[in-house]
């Protein structure tokens, strides 16, 4: 699942004994972070035991769960940490407790490369680091098992920075920015750093072959890549995945007329020979969604509750089968007085081209007919916002309104125009996507910015009212 970030932040290492002023391009990343962390914002500067080079640590937090902890957050040992991630499972952590704390207190009690290794490996959820461990005087990164959280690298002139969110750049600099590589956690050495000033990335894989190989182009070219000496890993959340048919399966076996038809898959949902799986699945997805839902902002006694009418969780929703799942198991897990925002994105269509007489009249038949199915009383509010996506999600919204009539389900309209699709793209988005830039990462990245954003309109007695959805946990099938 993908959720909003926890907290966005940049580390700039730098060799030498003198702290060089922002470059532009750093003020612009500067801004994109704090935009994305409203609720706190931090710089710390470090500098080495001997002065050899100093850091540059900046953190922006989005408040998700136990108390606002304030990052980066340094322990009683000088160590400084910066995290973006969520545990749920491999670490305790008590409802008022935040991540980030429970986080710095499992490092800072680590003596070695392999505690830090399986403090690491035990937890359980999505999660992004950077940790300054004061005393040997290492910096630590790295991202989880399948890379759900952003972190980019970029090495150049005697400096390594790391960064949630960059900035596009312009000539030579275009692809200065890289993901880092979800194959393992980093080590560097700022001694040896501050001394040659090149950076030389000590690794630590996970440990089986079933990892995806990394492609050296991953790594910046101006960094050095050197195995660890110990042969160190992390241990694996997942067992290995086939990434090949078994030799024992030949061309033979696989005939083209082998294909399930609608008959077969009506069968097979009619049949009941394999519901111990199914229930299986839905445990498991349930199990899932509820550790999701269920996990939010701790609230003191003291401090009274919000609104009845204002959602802590929203659901990206098309009307798709994986939206309406995660819909319906989420309904499970949270009390029927509280209500749900449906977050449904529509980017308007164009205008269509004039057409004879008869070929408009079989068209408004049809779309008639389609209308009736998905909108019994006929009011058409935002015929121009009336993409695939709007009306199945209208049917969902029907569906999940007798699977639980006593939850208010807030149905947001997300209405975009091209001209707003355009400025924001150039504005906010494209920076937020860099450095991936195919049509997929731009298609998937406008659709759920504008749903994040939750700036939209419900349906009510009177028409379309304006509507901001309040929930911090947008929950949504992870996307490629």
């Amino acid at each position: 699942f993908r959720q909003q970030r926890r907290c966005e932040r940049m580390f700039s290492a730098e060799a030498g004994n003198e702290q060089k002023a922002q470059s532009e391009q750093d003020k612009t990343i500067w801004e994109h972070l704090r935009r994305r962390g409203p609720d706190s914002s931090r710089d710390v500067t470090v500098t080495g035991t001997d002065s050899g080079y100093w850091c540059l640590l900046s953190a922006h937090v989005l408040h998700m769960r136990g108390l606002l902890t304030p990052q980066p957050l340094q322990d009683g040992a000088g160590n400084v940490l910066m995290w973006n991630g969520e545990i749920f499972g491999g670490l305790p952590v008590n409802p008022e407790e935040n991540d980030t704390t429970a986080v710095s207190q499992r490092l800072e009690s680590c003596r070695t490369p392999s505690e830090i290794l399986s403090a690491l490996s035990a937890i359980r959820g999505p999660w992004a680091f950077v940790y300054h461990q004061r005393v040997e005087d290492f910096l630590w990164f790295g991202r989880d098992f399948f890379g759900r959280r952003s972190l980019l690298w970029k090495c150049a002139s005697e400096t390594l920075t790391l960064t949630s969110v960059a900035a596009r750049a312009s000539g030579p600099d275009l692809w200065n920015w890289t993901e880092v590589p979800a194959a393992g956690v980093f080590r560097v050495d700022l001694k040896e750093f501050a001394r040659t000033g090149s950076v030389s990335l000590e690794m630590f894989p996970w440990d089986h072959a079933g990892n995806p190989t990394t492609s050296l182009e991953s790594f910046p070219s101006d960094c050095r890549i050197v195995p660890n000496q110990a042969g160190l890993f992390l241990s694996s959340p997942v067992c290995p995945l086939n990434v090949s048919l078994p030799a024992s399966v030949s061309k033979t076996e696989l005939h083209p007329e082998s294909r399930l038809s609608v008959g077969d898959l009506e069968k097979l949902l009619a049949g009941r020979e394999r519901p111990d799986q199914v229930r299986l699945l839905i445990q498991v997805l349930g199990e899932a969604v509820k550790r999701r839902v269920q996990s939010l902002p701790f609230r003191p006694q003291e401090l009274s509750s919000p609104p009845n009418d204002s959602a802590s969780v929203a659901v990206l929703f098309s009307g798709g089968i994986d939206s309406m799942i995660l819909a319906a198991l989420a309904d499970r897990h949270i009390p029927s007085h509280q209500p749900i925002d449906l977050l449904n994105v529509a980017f308007k269509l164009q205008e269509p081209k004039k057409q004879n007489s008869s070929a408009k009249k079989l068209r408004n038949h049809k779309k008639d007919s389609l209308d009736s199915r998905s909108d019994p009383t006929g009011s058409q509010t935002f015929s121009s916002f009336d993409v695939p996506d709007r009306l199945t999600g209208r049917a969902g919204l029907e569906e999940l309104q007798r699977l639980n009539p006593d939850r208010h389900w807030n149905f947001v309209e997300i209405n975009v125009t091209q001209e707003e699709l355009q400025k924001m793209r150039q504005e906010r988005i494209c920076d937020v996507v860099h450095p991936l830039d195919t049509v997929l990462d731009d298609s998937i990245g406008c659709a759920v910015w504008f749903a994040a954003r939750g700036a939209g309109a419900v349906g009510e007695d009177g028409g379309p009212t304006a509507f901001t959805s309040s929930a911090k946990v947008n929950v949504q099938l992870h996307a490629p």
